[in-house]
């Protein structure tokens, strides 16, 4: 195995399992020997010996965008159950854990892509869903400027002759909110449903 992959994958488990799985001893034996053996043969400014530092840095970088997105998503199904209320929760829970959160996490994915990774930490979740007939799920906005990044809504459809559906959407800031960004849709019934938030 190659010296910067081996170190790479030491240092991955290392950040991965948070120091709590070291590798073996003879496992940097070996990467000590074949340091010492690749010194003698190579050039030292070999740009081969600066790809350990790149893949750390990269995999600390994934890792941590990994991390918020984990969060901001069981965020976003809390607050999803939370504004449902008891009365629809009970009825489309699953189906929205099925098929609208994995669209939320993809969202939420493509909206953290767009900033750098310092740039993370200001990006906060509003606390509260809307309820009665009100939109809003959850928005994200940067803490520093107080401005809304992401809105996520569900609203309320009722096609002629069809029941009642719960139309998941998002909007961006890229637009101004304008456009409604489509992440899926439940149907309800038809007769009309309570009010969000209802026990």
């Amino acid at each position: 195995m190659k010296l910067w992959l081996r170190k790479s994958l030491i240092i991955l488990v290392s950040i991965l399992t948070f120091g709590a799985v070291t590798p073996s001893h003879a496992l940097w034996s070996e990467n000590h020997e074949l340091s010492k053996s690749q010194q003698r043969g190579s050039a030292p400014d070999e740009p081969s010996r600066n790809l350990p530092v790149e893949t750390a840095l990269q995999a600390d970088t994934r890792l941590k965008k990994n991390q918020f997105i984990a969060m901001m998503t069981n965020e976003a199904e809390r607050q999803s159950i939370m504004k449902f209320g008891p009365k629809i929760s009970t009825v489309i829970e699953d189906e929205f854990r099925e098929v609208i959160l994995p669209n939320i996490e993809a969202a939420i994915e493509m909206t953290s892509s767009q900033f750098p990774e310092e740039a993370l930490a200001n990006l906060s979740m509003t606390e509260m869903p809307g309820g009665g007939t009100s939109e809003k799920i959850f928005h994200i906005f940067n803490a520093e400027t107080n401005k809304d990044v992401i809105r996520f809504h569900v609203r309320r459809d009722k096609p002629p002759l069809e029941g009642y559906t719960f139309n998941f959407h998002y909007h961006t800031y890229h637009d101004d909110f304008q456009s409604h960004c489509t992440i899926g849709t439940i149907y309800w019934d038809k007769n009309t449903p309570p009010n969000w938030q209802s026990v």
